[in-house]
């Protein structure tokens, strides 16, 4: 329009023009500032009439604007007058750029490895490059970036992570352009990886965690965001080539067991071949970095970024397109902190934390694959997300809950997830060509139903029955748990496969795994056992208690067979002495009070091996230890044998009976007027495992009116009260199990020592 009604009036024309140029220009510099978010921006004005805008950032953008454009149709004069104008608008637009600057480091700028906590922060504060001390460790420091403001100050970089630097050690901006790392004795430990440039400006760490080295022409010479650890953050992109190392635990930073990176995938469609990449993530060999299976793959994938409002994005290898990682669920937005990690537990995480934050925010995992680590790795090399010989539970967020298998304790006891050993191994000594030389009856089988060990199976029956799987594997000096599958699952054929050392790879899951383990361990004390508690700071507390309850235990049936053994001895003599018909009576009265169990000495010579282990001695006879099938459930017994009858009155036995009989204990069934509803928890398991639920709720008539849904209760309690913490239900099962989102399944005995 202008150039129309330029021979008409170049006065009018003139002024109309210059306003729509300014408006133009200030245009321009908006949307670059506003869309590209540059942290710095250059201005250049070319003889030839060019105004060259330059972003100097990771990733470096130029845009030239041809003058001529607008000024081909004036002369001279007015080209002065633009210009003149042009270079305060110019002053003015870089005014406004500051804000976004950063601290530059330039050449020869040092940090140590002191208590000074000297840093390189960004122009907001977010983010500090420099040393930090780490955790338990006195002079041992770790060059990382993290994020600075928030309390827990996250490491999301670090370099020669394997090595920690020591005290007095300091990292160096060179005049050849890299980033070096001094040990205090001058050693280089650590240099970034980017090639010599004599035409380095300065370095500087930017709002977006990357820390850049710049040359004069403002392109970028090295980047940490090309040279990831376990994190990307906003604006990061990770690309064929880069992968992400987990740490070796949460306080210890060194290389971990699990990698995410991009797999090579040859693909034929028939129509033609070629090379494309999947996401996944993988076990690997710690010393070696060779990956095993994957247990999560994303198929066509070569680029993985994360965006400002907390988004993981994925590029398609051949198509080029992206598409949305994370789910549409996933609540995110501009005040929020982002991350996503590949944790040491080999889950990868997005994670957020508000900007504006009180004392009791934190960082919130809002997205996370795989959703069952325990399940999906599946695999027959690693040990899994919680080690070697141990058990994998799901938990909150994905997390595995560890635990060591029966027999078995922690390597590291600072470490749950690094696996468990063996506590005694004497046993696979005692082999000879025949097999274990061993007495059968000095091992016992613990068992637990819904755990297994895949594909480390060395030998399988079947058919078989769980008679035959135990024997076999009393017999192998190998065999340190069988699985059994009970022939309900596989068409009425029992398997049994039998599994050593070490354990690979365990998993816990009601709902998938359909086997019973069964550890062959030597007999001990029932306290020796090792359990991990699944809160540790209560693993102390938890110990003492089951030490208390088992000594009580303990002591209470010594108590309590003496009174058996003397009532039992009593009806013997009576019988010599021809009165049995009165005692008989005696004993058969429905007293209230009286809630003893009578035993049979076949019994409990039975239970004693003959009365073979002899545990002690007392003034009227012998106690043997033994064990007692009670409601379906194996108990630890002493038993003592008198050496001679003693005469006791009816009236004294029946007293001495009444008070043992009233004695408030787990192990006894309190039936008595004073007390009636002194329901525990070896009763109600006898009543539900007899199909005598109605016992449990009295006259209590709405009860009695839906026994279905009492049975449901005492089963649901009966899961709740598991002696092992890994076969309790999570709060969100037990929901399920009452509205009957999730299956109720029956219950094993809820006592610790059950089996044999």
């Amino acid at each position: 329009m202008a150039a129309l009604t330029w021979k008409k009036s170049q006065k009018d024309n003139y002024s109309y023009f210059v306003p729509a140029y300014h408006v133009a220009l200030l245009m321009v510099y908006i949307y670059i500032y506003i869309y590209i978010s540059p942290p710095s921006i250059n201005f250049i004005v070319c003889p030839c009439h060019h105004l060259v805008i330059r972003q100097t950032s990771s990733f470096v953008h130029s845009i030239n604007l041809p003058l001529d454009l607008f000024l081909s149709p004036m002369d001279s004069g007015v080209l002065a007058y633009i210009h003149s104008h042009f270079l305060v608008l110019v002053i003015v637009l870089q005014l406004a750029a500051i804000p976004q600057a950063y601290d530059n480091v330039t050449m020869g700028l040092a940090l140590f490895a002191t208590d000074d906590n000297s840093t390189w922060t960004s122009q907001s504060g977010d983010f500090a490059f420099g040393f930090r001390r780490l955790p338990g460790e006195a002079d041992q420091f770790l060059l990382a970036i993290w994020y600075a403001k928030l309390p827990e100050q996250t490491i999301v970089w670090s370099a020669n992570r394997d090595y920690p630097a020591e005290r007095e050690s300091k990292v160096e901006l060179t005049t050849t352009g890299h980033l070096v790392l001094w040990a205090p004795s001058g050693m280089e430990l650590w240099m970034s990886n980017n090639t010599e440039n004599p035409g380095v400006s300065h370095g500087a760490m930017l709002d977006t965690g990357n820390f850049v080295i710049t040359s004069r022409d403002s392109s970028i010479i090295w980047n940490s965001f090309n040279e990831p650890t376990d994190t990307i953050l906003p604006t990061q992109v990770l690309s064929v080539g880069n992968n992400l190392f987990s740490s070796m635990s949460e306080n210890n930073y060194k290389q971990g067991k699990f990698l995410l990176h991009f797999a090579t995938r040859d693909v034929n469609d028939g129509n033609m071949s070629y090379v494309s990449y999947n996401l996944t993530l993988n076990q690997i060999d710690v010393y070696t970095r060779n990956p095993y299976g994957a247990y999560y793959t994303s198929l066509d994938v070569s680029e993985l970024m994360l965006d400002k409002s907390g988004y993981l994005q994925i590029r398609s290898s051949r198509s080029q397109n992206t598409s949305n990682l994370t789910s549409k669920g996933v609540v995110t937005g501009a005040h929020s902190y982002y991350r996503a990690t590949l944790d040491f537990d080999g889950i990868f995480r997005l994670y957020a934390h508000p900007k504006n934050f009180t004392g009791n925010d934190s960082w919130s995992a809002i997205w996370y694959v795989p959703d069952n680590i325990c399940l999906s790795i599946y695999d027959t090399f690693g040990g899994g997300p919680c080690g070697y010989n141990s058990i994998c539970a799901l938990g909150p967020f994905g997390k595995p809950d560890c635990q060591c298998a029966p027999g078995f304790s922690l390597l590291d006891v600072s470490n749950r997830y690094g696996g468990c050993k063996q506590d005694d191994v004497s046993y696979m000594y005692e082999c000879n060509k025949k097999g274990s030389v061993m007495a059968e009856d000095q091992f016992e089988f613990f068992e637990m139903e819904f755990a297994d060990w895949p594909l480390s199976a060395y030998e399988m029956l079947q058919p078989t029955t769980e008679f035959e799987c135990r024997k076999s594997c009393l017999r192998d000096c190998y065999c340190a748990v069988a699985i059994f599958q009970d022939p309900k699952y596989t068409n009425g054929i029992g398997r049994c496969w039998k599994k050593k050392l070490p354990l690979s790879n365990g998993r816990f899951n009601r709902s998938s795994v359909d086997r019973k383990a069964l550890f062959k361990i030597l007999k001990l004390e029932p306290n020796s056992y090792s359990q991990i508690p699944m809160n540790p700071n209560q693993g102390g507390r938890q110990q003492n208690q089951v030490i208390v309850i088992l000594a009580v235990l303990l002591g209470t049936s010594v108590l309590f067979i003496f009174f058996s053994l003397a009532s039992i001895s009593l009806v013997v003599f009576c019988l010599w002495q021809g009165r049995l018909p009165t005692f008989y009576r005696t004993l058969n009265i429905r007293d209230p009070e009286i809630n003893l169990h009578s035993f049979a000495y076949k019994d409990l010579e039975e239970a004693t091996n003959g009365f073979k282990e002899e545990l002690g001695r007392g003034s009227f006879g012998t106690v043997y230890k033994g064990v007692l099938i009670v409601s379906g459930c194996s108990k630890h017994v002493a038993v003592k044998r008198l050496d001679k009858l003693v005469r006791e009155g009816e009236r004294e036995f029946k007293a001495e009976m009444t008070v043992i009989g009233q004695t408030h204990h787990k192990n006894l069934c309190v039936e008595s007027e004073m007390e009636r509803a002194a329901i525990l928890t070896e009763w109600a398991y006898e009543c539900y495992s007899k199909g005598k639920v109605e016992r449990l709720v009295e006259n209590d008539g709405e009860a009695l009116s839906d026994l279905k849904k009492v049975e449901k209760l005492v089963t649901v309690a009966i899961w709740c009260v598991q002696d092992l913490p890994l076969l309790r239900p999570s709060m969100r099962e037990i929901s399920n199990m009452l509205e009957g989102i999730l299956e109720v399944s029956a219950p094993p005995c809820p006592f610790l020592y059950s089996s044999m």
